[in-house]
C-alpha cells in the first residue's frame, strides 16, 4: 500500500490575536518547512505577479510572510517568475517588473527582491536534462536560469481555474511558470512560432537575433519563417516590437500540454529541497495571466501546504469540488460535468491528466492525508 502524502490545511478564520499571515507561517511550520536547511541558501519563491487589470492574484503580503519565515531561518529569499510567451504586461523583464510594481510587489512590500527568472527577453535559461526519468515528452527542459540557480525552491500558488489546463495549481505554477520563453513554446506546441504577416512591419529585428537563418524577408519586406530551420528558441518572439510572432497554441492536444507541464515541473524541483503553498481564494475560472478576473466560482476555502505538489493540487481541487457553487458566476447555465467545478468551467480541458502523469513520472502521489491546523 502506497504511503500517503501529508497536506496541511488551515481555513481563513482569524481571532483577535492571530491574523491570516501568522496562520500561514504556522501552517508552513506544521507542514515541516523548517526541516529544510535554509542557512545561507538562495531560496526562490515562485509566484505569479498578476497581469495589469487582474485583481485575483495573491497580494504581496502573502509573499512577505513566506520570505520573512525563510529569512528567519537564515535563508536568502527572492520572488521569481519568468516572462510570458504571449504579448502582454509581462513579455519582457522591464514590463514584467513594471507590472509587479504596479500590483504592489516592491522590495519593501514583498520582503525581498523580485527577479525575472529568464532575463530581459526570456532567453536566459538553464538546460535541465530529464534523461533517465520516466518522462515521455521532454528530454531537456528549458528553465529560467535564476530559478535553477537557487538552492531551495518554494512555490506560492493562487489556486484557480485555467482555460487550457483546467486548474491553475502548483504543478502549473512550477512547470509552465518556470519555463523560459523557449520552454513555454515547447510546452504549448512543437516549439516553433507562427508569424502574423498583417502585423509584421519588416523591421528585421527577428532575423537579426535568429541564429539559424529561419527568418528572411519577402519581396514586400515582411518576414517568412522556414520551419525546417527554426530551432524553437523563442528569441524572435521576444524582440518583435509589433507582437507579430506567437506560439501555435492549438497545434497539440490539451493532454500533451498537461503532461509536458508536469515534466517541466519535475525538472524544476528534482534534486533539491522544495516546498509548496497554495492559497484557495478568489477561485476565478481563468488564469491570473488575464487582464481581468471573473467572479469567484466557490467561496474562499483556505490555505494548504505540502512537500508534494501533486497531492497539494488534488487536495485543493477536492476542497473546491466539495464546496457550494456560488451564483452569478462563469458556471451559471453551464451543464454540470461529473460534479467537477473545473471540468464544468472548461469542458475541453482534462486537469486530471496532468495529475495522473505527474504521479507516473514521480513528481508526487495521488493519495494524501489532509491534516487540519
Amino acid at each position: 500500500m502506497n504511503e500517503k502524502s501529508k497536506v496541511f490545511f488551515s481555513d481563513f478564520r482569524t481571532t483577535y490575536t492571530t491574523n491570516l499571515l501568522q496562520k500561514l507561517q504556522r501552517l508552513m511550520r506544521k507542514a515541516g518547512v523548517e526541516t529544510i536547511d535554509f542557512e545561507d541558501k538562495f531560496v526562490a519563491i515562485k509566484m505569479h505577479f498578476g497581469e495589469p487589470g487582474n485583481l485575483a492574484f495573491l497580494r504581496p503580503n502573502w509573499a512577505k510572510a513566506v520570505a520573512d519565515l525563510v529569512r528567519a531561518r537564515g535563508g536568502k529569499p527572492f520572488l521569481v517568475d519568468c516572462n510570458t510567451l504571449y504579448a502582454g504586461g509581462r513579455k519582457n523583464a522591464l514590463d514584467h517588473l513594471d507590472t509587479a510594481e504596479l500590483n504592489g510587489f516592491s522590495t519593501f512590500a514583498a520582503g525581498c527582491h523580485v527577479l525575472i527568472g529568464d532575463g530581459l527577453k526570456g532567453t536566459d535559461e538553464a538546460y535541465v536534462s530529464l534523461e533517465g526519468t520516466p518522462c515521455e515528452y521532454v528530454k531537456e527542459a528549458k528553465i529560467g536560469r535564476a530559478v535553477m540557480d537557487a538552492d531551495v525552491f518554494i512555490s506560492l500558488t493562487h489556486f484557480k481555474g485555467h482555460e487550457m489546463m483546467g486548474i491553475g495549481g502548483a504543478v502549473k505554477n512550477i512547470g509552465m511558470g518556470c519555463g523560459s520563453r523557449a520552454g513555454k513554446l515547447e510546452m504549448h506546441s512543437d516549439g516553433k512560432p507562427l508569424l502574423a504577416r498583417d502585423r509584421c512591419v519588416g523591421c528585421g529585428m527577428c532575423s537579426r537575433v535568429c541564429a539559424h537563418g529561419a527568418l528572411t524577408p519577402g519581396a514586400d519586406r515582411k518576414m517568412t519563417i522556414d520551419r525546417s530551420k527554426c530551432a524553437g528558441c523563442g528569441r524572435c518572439i521576444g524582440v518583435c516590437p509589433k507582437d507579430a510572432l506567437e506560439a501555435e497554441y492549438g497545434e497539440q492536444s490539451a493532454t500533451i500540454l498537461d503532461r509536458k507541464t508536469a515534466e517541466y515541473a519535475l525538472a524544476v524541483v528534482r534534486g533539491r529541497p522544495h516546498f509548496h503553498v497554495s492559497v484557495v481564494r478568489d477561485v476565478s475560472p481563468n488564469c491570473d495571466c488575464h487582464p481581468e478576473n471573473d467572479a469567484a466560482m466557490v467561496p474562499n476555502i483556505g490555505m494548504l501546504a505540502s512537500f508534494d505538489p501533486v497531492a497539494l493540487d488534488l487536495a485543493c481541487a477536492d476542497l473546491c469540488n466539495a464546496a457550494p457553487r456560488l451564483s452569478g458566476t462563469w458556471l451559471d447555465g453551464l451543464p454540470d460535468r461529473n460534479g467537477d467545478v473545473f471540468d464544468t468551467a472548461h469542458s475541453d480541458t482534462r486537469w486530471r491528466d496532468a495529475m495522473e502523469h505527474a504521479v507516473k513520472i514521480g513528481l508526487g502521489r495521488a493519495e494524501y492525508e489532509l491534516v487540519k491546523v
